[in-house]
């Protein structure tokens, strides 16, 4: 079954461009607010990097949700979109003076402080505006996730998060301390996670760390424990929601929060991803001594992750009906990098015939560059070719 398209409408636009469906991001808003709903003290931010679309981000903030920021750059966004300074964590392993200053001037929510060197300037940042900073600390609980390497963050040999071991120094060392104050602990272990037993375990480490603080007569106000919960990439019409009712209950069920503790998600992928895809015309079709390429217009310029992590994507040809044939889809960047897919099946495709590259809506207008000279892809909601 292939996804549904104006296409008629497709071919005024200039392609490769993003189109949202505001209906099914609707749909996924609507889905987490009704599994936290049920769980008291849950909270969500929406992960920034993912997508940025400002159309895109009116919507996630309109339903509620609060923002989880990665730059000075999101922080603004996130403001200029409606998000609310009392719902911006501000994450990142490499925050610079102006990034924190920013923050400080927006009295956000929490700051997620990865070193101690860190920790003693946004104190410093935070004494000279003469304010209190809140922060957590991202901790490394050291949980192997079952993912891409590339996007593993919660084993000891990344470089994001603090070495469990130096938890307690670290919240000595932050007593000592005048303008900052230590609200939650913070924890992201990976991303594209499809095994709930990867946050069971990380829910197992929590456990252990609150017993810990609270041997030490220490109970903090907020337990983040990050995003990372993944989609069906393979079947982007059968599962366009995620299972956020198993994501939300493993944690009900596994972790022990203490009473009035709240716990804060940075979804990210699963919020944006199934809802968006980058359409693509072909421009010619190669027949190779052993294969046939299809040359496409979009390259790893407009989505990177088939390149960088060699994601999958399902690709369709939304204007044929025609029996299914092997193809290389690639695009026209001048690297051998620059292919979607290898041998995969179309429906007969010729010049001229649009493809859509599914499952796009998170790490790809985002992360789109102008190498080559190219210019940026537009994103179009499906509200826009409504008429």
């Amino acid at each position: 079954m292939k996804g549904t398209f104006p296409i008629d409408k497709f071919e005024r636009v200039q392609t490769p461009f993003y189109y949202y469906d505001t209906k099914l991001l609707r749909k996924t808003l609507q889905a987490i607010n009704a599994e936290i709903s049920k769980h008291e003290g849950f909270v969500v931010h929406y992960a920034i990097k993912a997508n940025a679309n400002a159309k895109l981000l009116r919507i996630i903030q309109e339903a509620g949700l609060g923002a989880d920021c990665v730059s000075g750059g999101e922080i603004e966004t996130a403001v200029k979109s409606g998000f609310h300074s009392s719902k911006i964590v501000f994450a990142g392993v490499g925050k610079s003076d102006w990034e924190i200053n920013l923050g400080l001037d927006h009295d956000i929510f929490c700051f997620n402080v990865e070193s101690i060197p860190e920790l003693e300037v946004i104190n410093l940042l935070a004494k000279q505006r003469n304010v209190i900073a809140r922060v957590a600390f991202r901790l490394n609980p050291n949980v192997g996730a079952h993912t891409h390497a590339n996007i593993t963050t919660g084993l000891a040999e990344n470089k994001f998060g603090i070495a469990m071991r130096d938890m307690m120094t670290v919240m000595l060392h932050a007593q000592q301390l005048t303008n900052v104050k230590v609200v939650g602990l913070h924890f992201h272990i990976g991303s594209q996670i499809l095994d709930m037993g990867d946050f069971e375990a990380l829910c197992n480490r929590v456990n252990e760390l609150q017993t810990i603080l609270l041997n030490h007569r220490i109970c903090l106000e907020h337990i983040n424990v990050g995003g990372g919960l993944g989609i069906d990439y393979e079947h982007p019409n059968r599962v366009p929601i995620p299972d956020f009712k198993a994501y939300f209950d493993t944690y009900a069920k596994k972790l022990k929060l203490q009473p009035q503790q709240t716990l804060h998600f940075e979804l990210g992928r699963a919020v944006v991803a199934q809802c968006g895809s980058l359409i693509t015309k072909t421009l010619y079709v190669k027949e190779g001594s052993t294969k046939r390429f299809a040359i496409v217009d979009a390259g790893f310029t407009d989505l990177i992750r088939p390149a960088l992590y060699q994601a999958y994507h399902k690709i369709e040809n939304i204007m044929s009906n025609e029996p299914m044939e092997p193809y290389d889809v690639v695009g026209p960047i001048c690297e051998s990098t620059d292919v979607f897919a290898k041998q995969i099946d179309l429906n007969h495709t010729q010049r001229g015939d649009l493809l859509a590259i599914r499952s796009a809506g998170a790490y790809g207008e985002i992360m789109a560059s102008q190498y080559n000279c190219r210019k940026l892809p537009q994103g179009y909601t499906s509200d826009e070719f409504i008429s």
